[in-house]
This record gives C-alpha cells, sequence and structure tokens, in this order.
C-alpha cells in the first residue's frame, strides 16, 4: 500500500494502486512532517503569513487594530481547532495562549488547492472551493474543472521561492487569495473526483520524480459533508444502507467518517458538529440526496 493513510474510511481509495514498496507517499501531516525535514517549516502558520506580508505576530504581541484572527501557530491535527475571530482587545486579552498567533482577518473564498511540484515548479493543481456552514464546518466543497489564473500565479510563485527542492504533493488552503495552511500531501477527502490515472501518476511523482496524467476530462465534482450535534454516540449503517447510497445516481464514493469503537470526544471536530459522512458525487443535488438519505439513519 503505497498511500500511508491513517483513516480506514478512505482506505477505499487506494487499495490496489500499484506501487514500489519502498516508496511512501504521505496522506497524514505528522508522517509528512518527519519524512521531509527540509520543508516542514511550511507548517508554521505564523512563518507562512509573514511570507505573504500579512500583519502577524505571536500572542503576547498586541495587535495595532482589530478584528484579527487567532490560531496555533503549529496544529498537525485538528479541523480548525483553537481558532477564532478577536474582534477586540478585550477578547485578545481574554484568549491569550501560548503557542498561539493572530494574523490579518482576511475575507474571500476559501479555496484548497492540491498541486503536483517537481523540483520546485507545480506541473498540476486542481482547486477545490469550500461552501461554509456554522461553526467551522463546510456544507460542502466544489472540486472545480476551471482554472483560478491569479491565485495559481501567486501559489506557483510562493512555491518557487519555498519549496524550490520539494517534489511530491502539495496542499495549499487560501481565503481571499492568500495562504493559510499548507501541507506536504495532498487531501485525501476527494481523490476519486480527480479522474482515472491520477492517483498512479501521484506513484510515479514520488517513485520517479515525474508527473504523468493526461487530464483531459475534467469536470466539476462535490465533497458534500454530513454533521450531527455533538454531545451523542454515533453507530455506523449497516452495509446495505452504504450499499444503497453509493449506487445512488452520480455518487462516486461514500465515506463515515468516524471510529464506532472510540467516544466521540476522541474525534477532533469543528465547535459546529460532529462529522459523520462525506458523499463524493459529480452532481450537486445527487451528493445532497444521498446525505439526506445518510442523515435519515443518523436521525439529524
Amino acid at each position: 500500500m503505497p498511500f500511508c493513510e491513517a483513516d480506514p474510511w478512505r482506505m477505499q481509495y487506494f487499495e490496489g494502486v500499484a506501487c514500489p514498496e519502498e516508496v511512501r507517499i504521505p496522506t497524514e501531516d505528522p508522517d509528512a512532517y518527519l519524512w521531509y525535514p527540509a520543508h516542514r517549516g511550511i507548517y508554521n502558520k505564523l512563518a507562512v503569513a509573514a511570507s505573504q506580508g500579512l500583519a502577524c505576530a505571536p500572542h503576547g504581541v498586541c495587535p495595532p487594530a482589530f478584528p484579527v484572527f487567532s490560531k496555533p501557530i503549529m496544529n498537525l491535527r485538528g479541523m480548525g481547532v483553537g481558532s477564532r475571530v478577536l474582534p477586540d482587545r478585550e477578547h485578545y486579552e481574554r484568549h491569550l495562549t501560548p503557542g498561539h498567533f493572530w494574523m490579518t482577518l482576511l475575507e474571500g473564498e476559501h479555496v484548497s488547492t492540491d498541486l503536483a511540484v517537481r523540483a520546485g515548479r507545480v506541473v498540476w493543481l486542481r482547486h477545490s472551493l469550500g461552501t461554509p456552514a456554522a461553526g467551522g464546518t463546510f456544507d460542502y466543497w466544489t472540486i472545480e474543472a476551471a482554472a483560478r489564473a491569479p491565485l495559481e500565479g501567486h501559489l506557483g510563485a510562493w512555491v518557487g521561492q519555498h519549496l524550490a527542492t520539494y517534489t511530491g504533493m502539495l496542499n495549499l488552503e487560501t481565503i481571499g487569495g492568500r495562504i493559510i495552511d499548507a501541507h506536504l500531501r495532498f487531501a485525501d477527502q476527494w481523490p476519486d473526483l480527480y479522474g482515472a490515472g491520477w492517483l498512479a501518476a501521484v506513484v510515479g511523482l514520488y517513485g520517479q520524480g515525474e508527473w504523468h496524467f493526461a487530464d483531459r476530462d475534467r469536470r466539476n465534482g462535490y465533497s458534500v459533508a454530513l454533521f450531527g450535534p455533538h454531545g451523542r454516540e454515533y453507530q455506523h449503517p449497516p452495509a446495505s444502507v452504504l450499499e444503497q447510497v453509493r449506487r445512488m445516481p452520480d455518487v462516486s464514493s461514500v465515506q463515515i467518517t468516524f471510529h464506532a469503537d472510540r467516544p466521540p470526544a476522541a474525534h477532533p471536530m469543528p465547535p459546529g458538529g460532529f462529522r459523520l459522512a462525506i458523499v463524493n458525487c459529480l452532481d450537486l443535488e445527487a451528493g445532497r440526496a444521498a446525505r439526506r438519505r445518510l442523515a435519515e439513519f443518523f436521525r439529524v
């Protein structure tokens, strides 16, 4: 198994992908941090903000103006855990936290971009636009077929400057065209929506340092999330329910995104809800219909 995946609900994407035994492809940030020490500095969110000329500083240095956005300087696990808007000095002083920093409160679209990088040069990329819901959750992501030329120019220049010797996959999250998070991996939530042959191309990038992917038949895809309330115990749906959902029109895959044998508190989740499932699909309304079917089972 070339892809080092921690979440069992995502193993479905990587089973059967041929790869030399010595090749390791990270899908988790802790693995990438250990395996690429020369490039692990991109996990320092304060440094990433400063590299783009954004106002930022560790907690203890008071912002000159408000509002600002606050989060951990480094956080390798946890879906927005510990992040918040600080609207004024009173809130800043109340939430002073060692290891956190503040930065410019960015506005605009929240985009996740997967990039294939060869020796500091971007050789492939694709954008996904998040549609936010309450409390740090996302209703769905649109995996876009189209390009975003201004954003791609900024990302390409940043990669060339800060990852000039890196070869591998990269994920950059942006708000309003500025990078807020960087990961030495790709987003493992929707690789099935990138097209046939994409995972084989990833293996080639890590195994031979080459990228070969035609990418001729792009179309928009959607990754639709189902959240339930915190404070409840949940069980996995039976196989018959999952098979029924997978067979719905335009559904590509279904993930049940929690461990049934672990308490809810053991799962890092955003404050707005407990993520139960993800439906990847090629039609948004089809994904919403599949989500409703799963919601019936979970009674949310």
